[in-house]
């Protein structure tokens, strides 16, 4: 993983940051609504049995991920990910829950719903936010699926860079599963993973995670 992209003064960083800006101004102003119906009506008709998705889906819950991160700083040397992975998802999960309340953009209105065999958490919340964990942009489960995979490939960068680029593929799948279950339009994914993005490419530079797995 370039670890050049996360320079809090590099080009690609402002970028990101400006992305994040711009797709949460398009999707307040309604831009990505024709794609996001297209999208969530292609989702709706090949909705069934969803437990598999389901699973996927949990992987990106606040609560799973924290107990993961808590283990990881348990063990002296991936104390430095633990701490940063608590730090980022708590960060991520608030700050979605606030981008929630101030876009205030309501759920997608499921025809039928999807056949779950295990129950699904809430997305995210924000304190002193009325509605925040049932509003739809962004996705509260991709950022910290993103955000998570980001810290990790940074801590596996210096002796398994090609590990630290198929960790990406979690998110993505986090992603595809909250649109399969009629929780979120695409939008709210794409939202969603760039601000996980972002904010844990700052915490991993600002901690320089790439240098723990040296050799």
């Amino acid at each position: 993983m370039h670890n050049w992209i996360f320079d809090l003064r590099s080009r690609p960083f402002v970028l990101l940051i400006a992305a994040a800006v711009v797709w949460t101004a398009l999707v307040y102003y309604g831009a990505t609504e024709g794609i996001d119906e297209q999208a969530y009506a292609f989702a709706s008709a090949s909705a069934g049995s969803a437990t598999a998705m389901a699973y996927v889906t949990e992987a990106g819950d606040a609560v799973n991920l924290l107990v993961l991160a808590a283990a990881l700083f348990v063990w002296r040397r991936t104390r430095r990910v633990g701490i940063s992975l608590m730090i980022a998802l708590v960060v991520v999960t608030l700050a979605t829950g606030y981008v929630k309340c101030g876009v205030d953009r309501d759920r997608p209105e499921a025809p039928q719903e999807p056949e779950i065999g295990i129950p699904v958490s809430q997305d995210t919340f924000a304190l002193f936010c009325e509605g925040g964990p049932r509003a739809s942009y962004p996705s509260g489960h991709a950022a910290r699926a993103a955000a998570f995979a980001v810290i990790l490939g940074f801590a596996l960068s210096s002796r398994f860079p090609l590990g630290s680029y198929l960790i990406l593929a979690y998110p993505l799948a986090v992603g595809v599963s909250r649109v399969a279950l009629l929780e979120h339009y695409p939008s709210d994914v794409a939202g969603g993973l760039i601000i996980g993005v972002a904010v844990a490419g700052a915490l991993a530079r600002k901690t320089k995670l790439d240098a723990i797995a040296r050799p």
